[in-house]
């Protein structure tokens, strides 16, 4: 005789939630069907290592690739320098490519040697001072100097050329004032004095724009590729249809997805502010309140893109390369984090207003290397929040209690 079938089991967190429902008003929102679906959330990701990995290790991953094995200061670059004159100037503007912590010089006498170095791949360029350089400099009219890059590695090249350009430069104004010097001992004028100054990044270390950029993208990753496969997970998994049958509303089931990213994604931006501050040396000129400030705005929009792409896919996969596409590749080609904005082509320039992280960059910059400059936060916090209505907008509209 067979056994008579029995229902399974329900989700003990959708039985709490109904539980609690079910005591509340059905007309109202209630406070402890919310915590109930935020429980239930929070037991999802607590069952899901990969979340974590995502929202922890990843940080880190990506806050020492940027920290350390990518940078764009040209430090140490392979160059020859060719030296055709043996006149005092040419040997002190010798001594200067030498002594450059920009280059790796490799001394020759000839054109033919440094170009048959550079078509081998040994060297990335080189210098040519010619002949009769002292002679030029004697008379008051030095002459130019030449500057071989190769151009196959373009940025490497402009590199090169204007670090080289620099230490000519230098060398000039240091032979102008050992001059001036000498006129000041025959009784001439005082000379021009021109002193340079670089604010809020004196040592124009990549690292202090790269890693600020860095925390955009953990903070893109963690706001849209995360909620973008909650719904779609809550469909796949069939408990969609088990969360519809509840008296939730839609801004407590959109509230319970909400939150616990939030807080995740706070916490791996204290995590990496941390780690910035601490292994990287950056410099944290501003506040804390102005730092959570922008965290927060930017978070609105990254998790309502996310929720609208879930909602909308109802597919992790599909989410998931949507949310790539749709988040993290303009986050870092289209924010200014690696490609200055002023350099794209106009068309270009005018879509990067729709990239919610090109407003976060540039707080995120000045909070770490300026300080509270709220005239450029504020502004920059207002356009987050906006983007982040606008999603919210899209999601709940998206999102219905219905199996269409």
């Amino acid at each position: 005789m067979s056994e008579p079938a029995t229902d399974p089991l329900p989700d003990p967190s959708i039985a709490r939630a109904q539980a609690s429902g079910s005591t509340g008003s059905a007309g109202g929102s209630s406070h402890r069907r919310l915590l109930a679906l935020i429980v239930k959330e929070y037991a999802q990701i607590r069952r899901d290592p990969s979340t974590f990995l995502i929202a922890f290790a990843m940080p880190l991953l990506l806050l020492f690739l940027f920290g350390y094995a990518i940078s764009l200061d040209p430090r140490e670059t392979r160059v020859a320098l060719v030296v055709q004159d043996d006149s005092a100037p040419a040997a002190r503007l010798a001594q200067a490519y030498v002594h450059s912590p920009y280059f790796d010089v490799t001394p020759l006498n000839a054109v033919i040697p440094a170009r048959a170095l550079m078509e081998e791949g040994a060297i990335h360029g080189f210098v040519v001072i010619p002949p009769d350089f002292g002679r030029s400099v004697a008379r008051g009219a030095p002459r130019p100097i030449q500057i071989v890059t190769d151009g196959t590695q373009p940025n490497q090249a402009t590199f090169i050329a204007s670090y080289a350009e620099g230490v000519r430069l230098n060398w000039m104004a240091s032979e102008m004032a050992m001059r001036a010097g000498e006129a000041r001992a025959t009784g001439m004028g005082p000379p021009i004095d021109v002193s340079q100054r670089m604010w809020f990044n004196p040592g124009l270390q990549s690292r202090y724009f790269l890693v600020p950029g860095a925390i955009a993208i953990v903070m893109t990753m963690i706001g849209t590729l995360l909620t973008a496969l909650v719904v779609a997970r809550e469909w796949e998994r069939g408990t969609m249809e088990a969360l519809l049958a509840t008296p939730m509303r839609m801004i407590e089931f959109i509230l319970s997805k909400v939150l616990p990213y939030f807080l995740l994604g706070m916490g791996s931006m204290a995590l990496c502010t941390v780690i910035a501050v601490t292994a990287f040396g950056l410099p944290f000129r501003g506040s804390i309140f102005a730092l959570f400030a922008i965290a927060a705005a930017f978070l609105l929009p990254a998790l309502g893109l996310g929720l609208f792409i879930s909602a909308g896919t109802r597919n992790q996969f599909v989410a998931s390369q949507v949310a790539l596409l749709a988040s993290f590749l303009p986050t870092f080609l289209l924010s200014g984090f690696i490609f200055e904005i002023g350099s794209m082509p106009w068309p270009i320039q005018a879509l990067t207003y729709a990239v919610p992280a090109r407003y976060l960059i540039p707080a995120l910059q000045t909070v770490f290397m300026a300080g509270d400059i709220w005239p450029i936060i504020l502004p920059n916090i207002l356009i987050m929040l906006g983007f982040g209505l606008l999603f919210f907008i899209l999601c709940f509209r998206a999102t219905r209690r219905s199996l269409d």
